[in-house]
């Protein structure tokens, strides 16, 4: 199967394996890619990491073999499945680790930017490449990753098609952190760090972070007072708070 959903501790690991083709997408396995999110969703897992299979390529981006000789409705509606199918990252239950190990270009890197975070290893090499095939990125890049660096660099990213490397990436905000030897456990390590913490508080934070980037500040600010209130009416808020004042370590129970 080039996707393969396993476990390990509290982890979800989402790996693509299409080696053969440096894990390009094809469209079955952006549907695959959907299902495998559908899964994690109810797997009750405090992460999840995707990973691409191999030392080459994270994802190399779109089949480009299946991209020639489809209509204008096929076009728009592979493009539609690809983002619906991204989407779903925004509305996991628990945050998402793309580690970049390797190629992560056109596709793969729109899938890596949807997750909640980013690693880069030292051979990561990034972009978006469309702009050289007379194309533009179909499955969020022009709209997330404005979000992440800029307008100016986005901008820059996807009119010259140029590759980012490991380095430049962490520098301009693409990534959260370079990272070195295995790309699944570096994963795991990372997330270890917010894992621990209750998922009730983690989700609520998360979506009052991903509504800043959507509404005017005022809005935005009744939309975090509403949240926060809803974190103060859990029993993790409680136990935080208890903790707190015992001097000792929490334990959430995500209620």
């Amino acid at each position: 199967m080039p996707i393969t959903l396993s476990r390990k501790d509290e982890f979800c690991l989402l790996t693509i394996d299409r080696q053969e083709a440096l894990n390009a997408l094809s469209f079955s396995l952006i549907q695959e890619i959907g299902m495998a999110l559908d899964e994690a969703a109810d797997s009750g897992c405090r992460a999840l990491i995707i990973t691409g299979a191999g030392p080459k390529s994270f994802c190399a981006g779109a089949d480009i073999t299946e991209l020639t000789g489809r209509d204008l409705e096929a076009q728009k509606r592979g493009s539609e499945i690809g983002q619906h199918t991204f989407a779903k990252l925004d509305t996991l239950p628990m945050p998402s680790v793309a580690v970049i190990n390797g190629f992560a270009f056109g596709g793969g890197l729109e899938l890596a930017i949807a997750c909640t975070f980013r690693l880069a290893m030292p051979n990561a090499k990034m972009g978006l490449p469309e702009i050289k095939l007379g194309l533009i990125p179909g499955y969020g890049g022009t709209q997330r990753l404005p979000r992440l660096v800029g307008e100016a660099r986005a901008m820059e990213l996807i009119l010259t098609g140029r590759t980012v490397p490991a380095e430049e990436a962490y520098r301009i905000g693409l990534v959260n952190r370079l990272v070195e030897g295995d790309p699944v456990e570096a994963g795991i390590a990372f997330a270890r760090e917010f894992s621990g913490f209750g998922m009730l508080a983690s989700r609520l934070a998360r979506g009052a972070v991903q509504r800043a980037l959507q509404t005017p500040l005022q809005e935005g600010l009744k939309i975090e007072a509403d949240l926060s209130t809803l974190a103060y009416c859990t029993e993790d808020a409680d136990e935080g708070m208890a903790a707190f004042l015992a001097k000792r370590q929490p334990i959430f129970k995500d209620r």
